[in-house]
């Protein structure tokens, strides 16, 4: 299992978990060797800094909350992998920063002021030199992996991500009126579990409730399911790049 993991980007992540929940411990090893990189985001999220996955604390902490989370995920409560991970590390990171607040002293008392002032300088600069290449490298990384994420979910409906720019309404007023109908769709909880399960939309049904038209809908089909796929899942970058999917 972990030659075909390492070898092929298809393989959904969440088969990759339920691998690892059936006893395959090198498909372990290659979740936590290769998400390391959104470890190090989600916990830097939570801290409010630059996180050093060989220097602090806290990285440890959220490198055993996402193993932990390997082991308790569900896909039956309707959240992504990545999605309860970063909840979990959150809780975790955020249990640990309380109970160290409680033992740790804001200031040295073997330490002058000046001493103290200097060497808050020095770490700041470099802190901030460090986070900027930091946030660097994880937004184009996280951003790689939710584009490989949605492209397995976008498979689901006979759709692909290199195709989204063709099958995208050319003007401006269509595509917002698209993104009405996916919005509608996603918050009818009935339409929604519909195109959950069946992986297609309900146009007949749908028509009497929006103010687009049946050829309409039909034309802009693949588009609906599209941003239908977004509102379904976690994917921060992405709903960023397809303006107004959250208006």
């Amino acid at each position: 299992m972990l030659q075909r993991l390492k070898n092929s980007k298809d393989v959904p992540l969440e088969e990759q978990v339920r691998a690892v929940q059936h006893g395959d411990e090198d498909a372990r090893h290659h979740l936590l060797s290769s998400y390391q990189p959104f470890i190090a985001t989600s916990v830097s999220k939570v801290c409010k800094r630059y996180i050093d996955p060989e220097r602090d604390d806290e990285f440890s902490v959220g490198f055993m909350a996402f193993n932990e989370a390997i082991d308790s995920y569900s896909e039956e409560k309707g959240s992504s992998f990545l999605t309860f991970a970063r909840l979990v590390i959150t809780r975790k990171v955020i249990d640990y920063i309380r109970k160290e607040s409680v033992d740790v002293t804001t200031v040295s008392l073997d330490q002058s002021d000046g001493e103290e002032e200097q060497t808050n300088a020095a770490d700041w600069r470099l802190s901030q030199v460090s986070k900027d290449v930091f946030e660097e490298d994880q937004a184009t990384w996280y951003r790689q992996m939710e584009i490989e994420e949605y492209n397995r979910k976008l498979k689901d409906y006979k759709l692909s991500f290199s195709e989204l720019v063709s099958v995208s309404p050319k003007h401006q007023d269509a595509k917002e009126s698209a993104k009405e109908v996916a919005r509608f769709v996603y918050e009818n909880e009935e339409f929604r579990e519909y195109v959950l399960t069946k992986k297609r939309l309900p146009i007949k049904r749908i028509e009497p409730h929006v103010n687009v038209s049946k050829k309409t809908i039909e034309r802009n089909r693949k588009y609906i399911l599209a941003v239908f796929v977004l509102l379904t899942e976690d994917f921060t970058y992405l709903k960023e790049y397809v303006q107004g999917v959250n208006e």
